[in-house]
């Protein structure tokens, strides 16, 4: 496979390059997103508040 890529002219090879470069560029961010999992570490960070979550929304939409 080598021989075929030694045997273009030297444009279509530096064209082959940023091509191959794209697809890396291309499939890495893919493959970062199937990594991206969602985690609730937010969960309980109001817990100390004497609040429901009921109650909260209404104060939010009243600030809207």
């Amino acid at each position: 496979m080598i021989h075929k890529f030694q045997k273009l002219p030297k444009s279509a090879r530096k064209e082959l390059l940023d091509f191959l470069d794209f697809l890396s560029a291309r499939y890495e961010k893919k493959k970062g997103k199937e990594n991206e999992n969602f985690s609730f570490d937010w969960s309980g960070g109001l817990k100390e508040l004497d609040e429901t979550s009921v109650e909260l929304q209404h104060k939010a939409n009243k600030w809207r």
